[in-house]
């Protein structure tokens, strides 16, 4: 159990039978009236967003999680298999419970999260930033890197990704897993 004014950024808890995680807090102290937590728990499972306030003082349960290495190897249809780094046990997570997994190629390192008292997998996390080669665009044209104009592009693993006009095929790329945006190209 922990303190409602001990949560912080990352910090998982049990509430109403579901994890969730902290991704932002505030402090209010109100003219009147005891000080609250405002917070905003996203849900492990089902990936949504709830403000909460708490008061100062309130009990809640905490969930202790551990972020493991593990490399992607290959995957059945929406099963993905990866391999722990330490241990070298093959585990099995579903397709959803990975973000970015547009974006994951064959010996990608991910962090895995688990709930260390059940050994429950959470979800698994890529980088936020990966390198891929671009295996089919349209050929740039000269001089049209005036505007911020974008087109389409294909990568490595199937993706496709909005890309500047002067990038062309077999160049390698910089892609923010979060959202799926460009970020620059690899020299």
């Amino acid at each position: 159990m922990i303190n409602s004014q001990d949560i912080k950024i990352g910090t998982c808890i049990r509430l109403d039978g579901k994890l969730y995680f902290c991704i932002d807090f505030l402090h209010v102290k109100p003219g009147k009236g005891n000080t609250i937590m405002r917070t905003k728990l996203k849900d492990v499972v089902k990936g949504g967003v709830l403000e909460r306030r708490f008061n100062i003082g309130e009990k809640l349960e905490d969930v202790r999680v551990e972020r493991r290495p593990y490399q992607y190897s290959y995957h059945e249809g929406d099963h993905y298999h990866f391999i722990n780094q330490e241990t070298w046990d093959d585990i099995i997570i579903d397709k959803e419970l990975i973000n970015g997994v547009d974006f994951m190629k064959e010996g990608q390192i991910v962090d895995v999260v688990s709930d260390s008292s059940t050994e429950t997998i959470l979800f698994a996390d890529m980088p936020v930033k990966v390198q891929l080669a671009v295996t089919y665009t349209e050929p740039g044209v000269k001089g049209d890197t005036a505007t911020n104009t974008l087109k389409p592009a294909t990568v490595e693993t199937g993706a496709e990704v909005r890309v500047p006009l002067f990038v062309n095929e077999g160049e390698i790329i910089e892609i923010n897993t979060q959202d799926g945006s460009y970020v620059g190209r690899v020299r």
